[in-house]
């Protein structure tokens, strides 16, 4: 089985489940670069308090995660 991604927004990381999820606990999620949005990923079937939410393959999120709004521009 593949991993999923589901991005949320940082108010919602308190509805994480993390013994359901990859990550361990709220302090090792990613967050995007103005901290405004974090992602888990998990193997299996969708954990129940993710049902509703958009699904992402690996490369769906390496191509978000590419973006200006998940990685900071190189320094000049």
């Amino acid at each position: 089985m593949s991993r999923q991604y589901v991005i949320l927004n940082t108010d919602e990381i308190d509805s994480v489940e993390f013994d359901q999820v990859m990550e361990t606990e709220a302090s090792k999620v990613r967050k995007s670069v103005d901290g405004s949005k974090f992602f888990v990923k998990f193997v299996g079937d969708v954990p129940s308090f993710l049902e509703g939410k958009t699904i992402y393959s690996h490369s769906e999120i390496l191509a978000i995660l590419a973006t200006d709004e998940w990685s900071p521009p190189d320094p000049v």
